[in-house]
Parts: C-alpha cells; sequence; structure tokens
C-alpha cells in the first residue's frame, strides 16, 4: 500500500487529490496539509511513502517544506513530488536540487499522476520525461553551474558516467538500455550503483549533480 500525503492550500485541488487517490487499487491518502508548516509536521507524524507537494502556499511554501523533509533522516524513505500550475515556475529546479523526486503539471491526467506516484515510491524514475527534459533543461541552463565535480564522481565506471548522462537527459531505464544497447536490468543496474556512489536520493538527484558537475551539457 503506498501511502500519499498532500499539500495544497486549494480545499478543491485537495479533495480531487483524495478522491483519485483513494478510489486507486494499492494507494490511500495519509492525510492532508493546507500548507508547508502542516505538510513538514503531517510528514513527520505518518510517515508518507510520497508527498504531493504545491510550491505556492501560504506561510511556509513549498520549497521550504520540501528541504526540510528531505533533509530529516527520519523522512529518508519518504518522497517529494512537486506540484506546479505553471510550466515555467522558477522554482521547480531549486525543489530538485532540495530533494525533490521529481515535479508534475496540475493538468496532468489522473493516470499519469498515479503512474509517476508509483514511480516515485519505487525510487524508480525522473517524471514525466518528455516535460521533464525541456522543463530541466530551461530551468538548469538558468541557473549557474559551479562547474565543481562532484568529490565521488571518479569513483564512477565510464559507463555509469555514460548513464548517468543519459538519466540527466530525462531517458528512461528502457531508453537508456537501447541506447548503450544493454539489457534494461543493465540499465537499471547502472543507474543504482551511480546513486548509491554518488549518495543520491534518486534520479531528480542524479540530474542535478550531472548539470552541477558538468558532466551533462
Amino acid at each position: 500500500m503506498i501511502r500519499i500525503l498532500i499539500a495544497d492550500d486549494q480545499d478543491l485541488v485537495r479533495l480531487g487529490l483524495r478522491t483519485l487517490i483513494d478510489s486507486e487499487d494499492g494507494m490511500a491518502c495519509a492525510g492532508e496539509a493546507v500548507d508547508g508548516l502542516a505538510a513538514v509536521a503531517a510528514a513527520r507524524r505518518e510517515r508518507p511513502d510520497v508527498i504531493l507537494m504545491d510550491i505556492r502556499m501560504p506561510g511556509v511554501d513549498g520549497l521550504v517544506a520540501t528541504q526540510r523533509i528531505t533533509s530529516d533522516p527520519a523522512l529518508a524513505a519518504t518522497r517529494v513530488i512537486v506540484l506546479t500550475t505553471f510550466e515555467h515556475d522558477q522554482y521547480i529546479f531549486d525543489a530538485l536540487r532540495h530533494g525533490a523526486s521529481g515535479f508534475l503539471l496540475k493538468d496532468t491526467k489522473p493516470a499519469d499522476l498515479l503512474n509517476a506516484i508509483r514511480s516515485v515510491a519505487q525510487g524508480d524514475a525522473l517524471l514525466s520525461p518528455s516535460v521533464t527534459r525541456r522543463l530541466v533543461r530551461e530551468f538548469v541552463t538558468a541557473v549557474p553551474r559551479t562547474g565543481i565535480p562532484h568529490p565521488a564522481l571518479d569513483n564512477l565506471t565510464n559507463r555509469e558516467r555514460e548513464t548517468v548522462t543519459l538519466v540527466a537527459e530525462g531517458l528512461s531505464n528502457d531508453e537508456i538500455a537501447e541506447r548503450l544497447v544493454i539489457s534494461p536490468a543493465t540499465a537499471r543496474t547502472h543507474v543504482s550503483r551511480a546513486m548509491t556512489k554518488l549518495g543520491a536520493r534518486d534520479r531528480a538527484q542524479l540530474v542535478v549533480f550531472a548539470y552541477q558537475s558538468g558532466l551533462a551539457k
């Protein structure tokens, strides 16, 4: 059972998400929060598997809440999906940098949202590849890069470096396997090993590491 916490200041949005989640087999709503402060408190109390986090909320916003949640060792197993109304929300890249597992637009189709929740709960994929590729490029190019390689970058094999670069392009494991002419299982292994060596929570942080280190262009 995947337990999901909903954090959004709009009553109708929370109601719609709760109805969708509670009607899906294998999922349950773990609670609701109307702002970032309440979201952090609920996360610590309920220990949900996934949090659907709005960015623009009164008081403590979703970005600050995401940072507090992902930096809490007690919530290491909790994943955050950032929800946004606008494709050009300036906070998306910061949310990823602070540990969010990905983001979705609020007009995402219900079936795609449910699939994204499952993927993030499994730690398996950065969300919405077609949207991710476009938005990550936009926001990453807008943020100054340090050019300083991640200290553990030298621990990656050449194939793992290739894999991280492809993850940064928004490719799924199946697409990486096709590009590198390897099996999907081998692609998953390379991604998993790279995450372990770099200390990444998920694929989203691999993207951040790749761009900040100059591995991805």
